[in-house]
């Protein structure tokens, strides 16, 4: 009967159809389509009889239905259709009470089996052919008035799609239930695995959506039954060469779960151990797959196994060597989950908790040189391992020759002068020792002497031996290998097993030392290498954290959390690196960087509260040693955040005070770290030093605060937190915070400023900065304070020079003045005067520009609302309808003054810098000759702190007033061109920095001596000037021209902190427009001209690092045009490389090709260069492996072979030229040299008319005025396209009465502009 054979699932359909071997399930016959309709009745019939077991008798009319499907009617097949689901449906509630009895007998689980197995074949094959009938008819346009067949299929179509959601709801519900009962040993047929492995791969290909079954089904199984997926995996691993990805990734995976199901552990046989490592070395080869998707499962299926504990320590550099690699690929994805594996790892690693290399190399060394000892002592000691019988048979062909010469007469001049000694033991010890030495001849003598004097006594006593060769051989060998016994021994063989026993012993107790010394050392160099992969991680991670990737800066920021965790040396700087993101405008990093700070500082390890506030203070402390000023504002950020949400304990602040004023034991670097943490909480609560104003006075401003400036600074620097915002607020009630001139702060302040003044120290400057600012802020009236204290200084200035004069005089020397008295005072003193003076003058100006705007602005809108309001009770009162009209009236009036009276006091402020600060009257007035002076005399005032102190105040007062400014501008630039003096140079920087801001027309000629520094010689000054370029281009208070390829040879500057500026300055300027894709040509003209002085490799990394921010097609395409065009003006063989390597840099389009094609003859001429075709197949080989349509490639072919004959043709040519005459090509025309370029620095000589100022650009202006165009937003431009006029620009240069009282003003990005 049928329903005794065994039903197995087909891998095709017609395998039913041929006799599969005994008790399996054949197909009798294939029934007609016209017989089917009645047999499908009796299959009805049959079901309502027996239930769903009645598929066993009639599976046949239903297969044939499956073999016909394509020819039979409609009705038939959606009755077959409908029967099915009628039958999977009974069965599968048959099912649920079938499986849950524990009696079923084998025979009635065999035919629920067959059953279950047929009806899914059943049921999946009439989804198939339903799916693929509709697929095909919803190709076909129906005819509405067609004919009936073409209805009758639409109507088909309709039904299957209400059949098909109800359908795979059945399935589902037969999946879910437990069909594992039916199986024998509760084990699935392992045929579903095979059908997958006996797949073709390219079919698969084809079948996305059958693929994507395929690999769920292998993932879950591998997760469910491992072992089953185990022994078929020879079936599958065939498909790790397909194309499809899915399949390959759903291998793996089941590979991973085996080895962390099945092959784990210490106890696997040496089969197993062999096949875990095969498939260990087959993750690892797909962690390179040419599938990103691929590269990224394999990373996490290895987080998983090194979780699991299942990577056995001989992989672990492996893996952790590719984990690394990966950190450099192209998908954000896989470079994610590489960051994972590295954390898993760290967190899993079999090492230490400390994984320090510096740690771990140190122990490594001592071990190496201890198992080193060791084998060398083994070594020695087993030397004797081979036996002296073993010796005395290597020895023995040369005692038989020396022997043998016994027997020889002796030669001339040969004597015989050994004796044998007086007794046995003295006679066997002198031939022993004779072999010893190797002196064969004599042993063999003195023995033959021995043996007829010692006749009868041992050794000399051995058994006769045939002839007396042999007699001398038998007691040498006796002697040597010590085979005779020991008279003096009482029990010769017992002690000689004794002691070999106790040398077995210790030679086993020796190997065992040995063994463990090479594991100890194995291990110390595993963690080693882990330390230093680990190492070598952080800097690439690091890296990372700006990417533009969110989920890459989360996990590199998770990582390092992790790391630091792991007590990592390095991981400190990554810590410190991610600070700066807590400005991010992405909220998920910012909150990244406060999680991961909350973990590494808010949750320290203590038994009591105590404890835990001594370790984060302890922790926060260690970050801000040698932090500079950028890190210590962010952390501050994040400081205040926490003081905010309340995260940081009462305890913590207690601590912090009690260090501060020392009633803690701490140092003085860490009761400073203690007030900078106050300083910082008091910006989240600025009530944490309001409360305690007081205390910090007494402490940190009293008479030790000579001993520790920097703590009078920090102290200085958490009191201005009391300072209210100084942005102008609307609000009447928000009164700036301000305490009265007898404030016991601002006596002390101006007593420890004054005494320290007189007092040589390198921290009196800063600290007098923070005072002084502190006074600004805070202080009502602080110009008089300030003033005091200037005057105060000054007099100390006096009495000393009076001192210095009044010792000349008494030498004899006539007292000079003041100023020509001024180099007789201690340098020193002269810096302090001048850096008082200077930040006097800057904290004047912004507290008059912010401060005291604001508060007039305050001021003034109170008295406009009391005047509203009165006007409102005033007309309330009068209660007139008809002044409606003028009361809007004036409202609009009060609008139009309130506007005009920002500029009313504005216009005020400037007044008072402009006429007032600098006048005579003014105290300032009095040491600008002084720091003149000393900037125009570098000669005679020679010392560097000095020369750069004043050129800081220099720039600072000349922020006062547009004048005085105007007037200096060309000593300070001068200075910052021709000063020897690196620290000079970078004062001046900053200091142009803040003037363009604060006056832009003056510095706008100027602008290319600020591009001229930045390749100054010294890499601080081009830092520095890097930073406030960055600054004045990204505020728009530059024109960004030609002269912005100054900053991209930052890019390749030898020190990487110059290189990072250069990186952040082009991501920045990326994202505002198409600012980069402007600039472009502009600087590859200017890069490539051979006069610029870049090198071709670097010119090659400028291009790389400027062309990745090409993202746009269109941008694409244009800069094609534009390179091809620039071969026109090209005019040297290292302008044509550098063009055409540009273009290799560019995504080809098809749109691009066709620009390649049109601009053809721009540099067809160019290709007989080998670099210059080369490039261009570059480009041709890169757009098809792209891909794209067959007349697209058509087209690429077409110019393939265009520049082929133009690059043949142009190498015959040469040679023509080079055989025809013998006159040499001659040479492309050499560009003329530059009466001056922004490029070169200029000399450091110091004659005042080498360096004039440059002529503004009024003339040309004043023509545009002239023509009436209106004024319009100020645009980039390329000089390159205008040499002329630009060359004309650069040559400029005026004397110094020819200098123009009027620029060309720019355009500022807002009206009023605050300092």
């Amino acid at each position: 009967m049928a329903a005794a054979k065994e039903f197995h699932l087909p891998f095709a359909p017609a395998d039913l159809l041929r006799d599969g071997g005994p008790g399996r399930y054949v197909v009798q016959e294939v029934l007609p389509a016209c017989e089917l309709p009645p047999a499908l009745t009796a299959f009805r019939t049959a079901f309502r009889a027996r239930g769903a077991l009645a598929v066993l008798q009639h599976f046949d009319p239903l297969y044939s239905l499956l073999h016909h499907f394509r020819t039979v009617g409609t009705a038939v097949k959606e009755d077959a259709l409908e029967l099915m689901m009628q039958v999977v449906s009974h069965h599968s509630n048959e099912l649920s009470a079938i499986l849950g009895d524990s009696g079923l007998s084998h025979a009635d689980r065999t035919a629920h089996l067959n059953t279950l197995k047929m009806n899914c074949y059943l049921l999946t094959g009439l989804v198939d052919a339903f799916e693929t009938e509709t697929c095909k008819n919803g190709l076909v346009v129906v005819d509405h008035a067609g004919k009936n067949k073409k209805n009758r299929t639409k109507i088909s179509g309709s039904l299957w799609e209400e059949e098909r959601e109800p359908l795979l709801r059945l399935l589902t519900q037969l999946l879910q239930l437990d069909l594992r009962q039916l199986w024998s040993g509760l084990v699935v047929e392992e045929e579903f695995v095979r059908e997958i492995g006996q797949k073709c791969p390219q079919d698969l290909v084809r079948d996305a959506s059958g693929v994507k079954g395929y690999a769920t089904f292998i993932t879950e199984l591998a997760e469910q039954i491992p072992a089953l997926v185990l022994s078929n995996m020879s079936v599958l691993l065939h498909h790790l060469d397909g194309e499809s990805y899915m399949l390959r990734n759903a291998i793996l995976a089941a590979m991973a779960e085996v080895l962390v199901q099945v092959l784990n552990g210490d106890q696997l046989e040496e089969a197993a151990r062999g096949t875990r490592d095969q498939f260990l070395n087959m993750l690892q080869a797909h962690i390179c797959d040419v599938n990103g998707f691929v590269r990224s499962r394999v990373l996490q299926l290895f987080t998983r196994i090194v979780r699991c504990k299942a990577l056995p320590l001989t992989q672990f550099h492996s893996v952790v060597s590719l984990a690394v690699g990966r950190l450099k690929d192209k998908s954000v994805v896989v470079v994610k989950n590489a960051i994972q594996l590295l954390a898993a790892f760290l967190s899993n690693n079999p090492f230490s908790c400390k994984l320090s290399s510096t740690d771990l190399a140190e122990p490594l060394k001592k071990e190496v040189q201890k198992l080193q000892e060791m084998r060398d002592r083994d070594r020695s000691t087993a030397a004797p391992a081979i036996t002296t019988e073993e010796e005395w048979e290597a020895m023995l062909p040369e005692v038989r020759a020396a022997t043998q010469q016994l027997f020889q007469p002796l030669q001339e001049g040969e004597e015989e002068v050994l004796e044998v000694e007086e007794t046995v033991e003295n006679a066997s010890e002198q031939i022993t020792r004779l072999l010893r030495k190797l002196n064969y001849k004599s042993a063999a003598r003195l023995t033959q002497k021995a043996l007829c004097r010692f006749q009868g006594k041992e050794p000399f006593s051995g058994p006769t031996e045939e002839n007396e060769e042999a007699t001398i051989l038998g007691v040498l060998k006796r002697l040597y290998t010590g085979s005779c016994p020991d008279e003096n021994s009482e029990d010769p063989p017992h002690s000689n097993s004794s002691l070999k026993t106790q040398e077995v012993v210790a030679e086993e107790q020796s190997q065992t030392e040995l063994v463990k010394q090479e594991m100890l050392v194995q291990y110390l160099q595993d963690a080693y290498n882990f330390s230093v992969k680990i190492t070598e991680a952080l800097s690439l991670i690091s890296k990372m954290m700006y990417e533009n990737c969110t989920s890459v800066v989360q996990e590199a920021i998770e990582f390092f959390v992790t790391v630091s965790q792991f007590g990592v040396p390095q991981a400190l700087l990554g810590v410190r690196r991610m600070l700066p993101l807590i400005w991010s405008k992405e909220p998920g990093i910012k909150e990244a960087v406060l999680n991961a700070y909350r973990r590494l500082y808010l949750s320290p390890s203590g038994d009591s509260e105590r404890a835990r506030a001594q370790g984060l203070v302890h922790s926060l402390s260690l970050i801000m040693v040698d932090a500079s000023l950028g890190t210590i504002q962010c952390l501050e950020e994040i400081i205040s955040e926490f003081v905010q949400k309340d995260e940081i304990k009462p305890a913590v602040i207690q601590l912090l005070w009690e260090r501060f004023t020392e009633k803690s034991q701490c140092s003085s670097l860490e009761q400073r770290a203690a007030v900078m943490l106050l300083g910082m909480m008091a910006r989240g609560k600025p009530e944490i030093i309001g409360s305690n104003l007081d205390i910090l006075v007494t402490v940190g401003l009293s008479e030790k605060v000579c001993e520790d400036y920097r703590l009078a600074q920090e102290v200085c620097n958490a009191i201005s937190k009391l300072a209210s915002n100084p942005k102008p607020a609307l609000e009447k009630n928000n009164t700036p915070f301000r305490l009265p001139q007898d404030h016991m702060l601002f006596g002390c302040l101006s007593e420890t400023v004054s005494k320290g003044f007189a007092q040589p120290s390198g921290h009196w400057i800063p600290f007098m900065e923070a005072a002084v600012m502190l006074i600004y802020q805070l202080a009502e009236g602080p110009e008089e304070i300030c003033a005091h204290i200037l005057q105060m200084c000054s007099q100390q200035v006096l009495d000393k020079l009076q001192e210095a004069d009044g010792q000349k005089a008494d030498a004899g020397d006539s007292p000079s003045r003041i100023s020509d008295g001024a180099t007789s005072l201690p340098t020193f003193l002269l810096m302090h005067l001048v850096s008082l003076v200077g930040q006097v003058a800057l904290q004047q100006v912004a507290y008059l520009e912010v401060s005291v705007s604001a508060e007039l602005r305050r001021r003034r809108i109170l008295r406009e609302e009391e005047k509203t309001k009165k006007r409102s009770d005033s007309s309330a009162k009068k209660q007139r309808p008809q002044s409606t009209g003028n009361e809007t009236t004036m409202e609009e009036e009060l609008g139009l003054v309130g506007a005009s009276a920002d500029d009313t006091e504005a216009e005020l402020i400037r007044s008072i810098c402009e006429t007032e600060l600098l006048d005579g009257k003014h105290l300032f007035s009095a040491f600008v000759p002084l720091v003149l002076k000393i900037c125009n005399n570098p000669g005679l005032y020679s010392d560097s702190a000095l020369s750069a102190a004043a050129a800081l105040t220099l720039g600072k007062v000349c922020m006062i007033s547009s004048e005085f400014c105007d007037s200096h501008l060309r000593l300070l630039f001068t200075m910052m061109e021709k000063s020897t003096l690196p620290g000079v140079r970078s004062n001046l920087i900053i200091a142009a920095g803040d003037l363009a801001i604060r006056f832009p027309n003056l510095v706008e000629p100027w602008t290319s001596h600020l591009y001229a520094r930045l390749r100054d010689p010294c890499p601080s000054v081009r830092q520095t000037a890097g930073l406030v370029m960055t600054h004045l281009i990204l505020k728009d208070m530059v024109k960004v021209k030609g002269q912005v390829s100054e900053m991209a040879t930052l890019l390749v500057d030898p020190e990487e902190a110059i290189m990072g500026v250069a990186q952040n300055f082009f991501s920045e300027l990326s994202n505002k427009g198409n600012a980069i894709y402007n600039l472009l040509p502009d600087i590859i003209s200017r890069l490539s001209d051979p006069n610029c002085g870049v090198e071709e490799e670097s010119f090659h990394t400028i291009m790389r690092h400027l062309f990745s921010y090409i993202t746009k097609d269109k941008q694409t395409e244009s800069l094609v045009e534009k390179l091809c065009q620039r071969f026109r003006t090209a005019r040297t063989e290292r302008q044509y490389r550098d063009l055409s390597y540009c273009l290799t840099l560019l995504p080809i389009s098809e749109r691009g090709l066709h620009k390649l094609q049109d601009n053809f003859d721009c540099f067809a001429d160019k290709l007989q260069t080998p670099a210059v075709y080369s490039c261009f197949q570059t480009v041709l080989a890169r757009f098809r492996r792209a891909g794209g349509k067959p007349e697209t490639k058509a087209l690429a072919e077409e110019l393939e072979q265009k520049l082929s004959a133009s690059h043949n043709q142009g190498l015959d040519s040469a040679e023509t030229c080079q055989e025809g005459s013998e006159t040499p090509m001659p040479e492309p025309a050499k560009q003329k040299p530059k009466a001056s370029s922004r490029r070169q620095p200029l000399s450091t000589a110091n004659r005042d008319e080498d360096f004039v100022t440059p002529q503004p650009r009024t003339l040309r202006n004043h023509k545009r005025v002239q023509k009436g165009h209106p004024s319009k937003k100020a645009i980039i431009t390329f000089s390159s396209d205008e040499e002329n006029s630009s060359e004309d620009e650069l040559s400029a240069e005026l004397k110094e009465d020819e200098t123009p009282t009027k620029t060309t003003p720019i355009t500022r990005s807002s009206a009023r502009r605050l300092r």
